[in-house]
């Protein structure tokens, strides 16, 4: 099947106690997969656009399950290698009220860990694709995966493909510095960042606003993009604005950045349902309004929009619809039941 997206990285088994059990409570897990690279698949594949995910699982059951539901939303899974050991696991404790939310990962020795630049063929994946999409999770996993990730944005540049990165910086996979010199030389392939107020701080030391009095200040924000934009010469810059009031009350808006001039979404009051996949939902809706040609406003309008919608959904993936997101990005935000 022709797609026009393609994106790469490592997706994982997500264990997570239902309802808001912490872990040492719980007896029960609800088995769920995510990834910020397959994040965006889907949330595109939703949307309806083409696309392809690549990445690297084991031969067994768990992971074949996993191939499975990318497949029953539509997404191309025949460039997904099969080898190494294990698929990554997270047990996700989702927060409630003044308690946030905490990650526990066990993904060391993953298959995609292992993965090296020789194993992938990427003039055959980018082969009529249009965009490439990957985020600072994936260079992280291992020198070889950081490797591989660089041939990827390299051919895909050579190529002619608009190629997209977030951030995402994970401080319990690597170290600022490492951050900083590994994606810094991944930069020159991009056309388009994005991020949020602290990977750009995390990753390049450029500084955000003061986020703890839960307000945002819109010319600090137009400042880090501009800087990222003049250190990078990037084309776009995309920040994903939140105000944590709570785990459960966020305020959540986006800023794109582009030929110098800053458009902002409206804001939205969320009753968090699950904040994990906000950004990659961001960064999907991002790509599908860039794709189809929409003004800048109107694009992060709809990013902004599709991430919303994204914080009412349990699980990683945003399971909405094109209908759902213009709508919500046309005004109505009622919440009213649809007969």
């Amino acid at each position: 099947m022709p797609y026009d997206v393609v994106t790469f990285g490592e997706i994982m088994l997500r264990l997570t106690p239902p309802g808001f059990q912490r872990i040492l409570q719980t007896s029960v897990f609800e088995v769920r997969y995510g990834g910020g690279e397959a994040n965006v698949a889907v949330s595109l594949a939703m949307l309806g656009r083409p696309v392809a995910f690549v990445t690297r699982l084991p031969k067994n059951d768990v992971a074949q399950r996993c191939i499975n539901e990318l497949r029953a939303v539509g997404v191309d899974t025949s460039r997904i290698l099969r080898g190494g050991e294990r698929m990554g696991i997270y047990f996700l404790e989702a927060g409630a009220s003044q308690r946030p939310s905490t990650v526990l990962y066990d993904r060391a020795h993953s298959a995609i860990a292992g993965i090296t630049p020789d194993m992938v063929d990427w003039k055959a994946v980018f082969a009529g694709a249009k965009w490439f999409h990957f985020t600072g999770i994936t260079p992280a996993l291992s020198d070889s995966a950081a490797e591989t990730c660089r041939a990827a944005a390299r051919t895909a540049r050579e190529m002619g493909l608009t190629v997209s990165v977030d951030l995402n910086y994970r401080k319990k996979l690597w170290s600022r510095e490492k951050a900083g010199a590994v994606m810094g030389g991944l930069m020159s392939y991009a056309d388009l960042c994005i991020a949020n107020e602290e990977d750009a701080e995390s990753v390049f030391g450029i500084k955000g606003a003061e986020v703890a009095s839960g307000k945002i200040e819109q010319a600090r924000y137009v400042d880090v993009a501009r800087q990222l934009t003049e250190r990078f010469q990037f084309k776009g810059v995309a920040i994903t604005l939140r105000e944590s009031l709570s785990a459960s009350e966020n305020g959540w808006s986006g800023l794109y950045y582009v030929g110098g001039h800053a458009h902002f979404s409206r804001r939205y009051h969320i009753h968090v349902v699950d904040r994990v996949g906000g950004g990659d939902s961001f960064a999907a809706g991002l790509i599908f309004a860039l794709l189809r040609g929409d003004e800048p406003q109107k694009a992060v309008e709809f990013a902004a929009a599709a991430s919303c919608l994204k914080h009412s959904v349990v699980g990683d993936f945003n399971y909405v619809t094109l209908n759902e997101v213009e709508a919500l990005a046309a005004g109505d935000a009622s919440g009213r039941v649809q007969r």
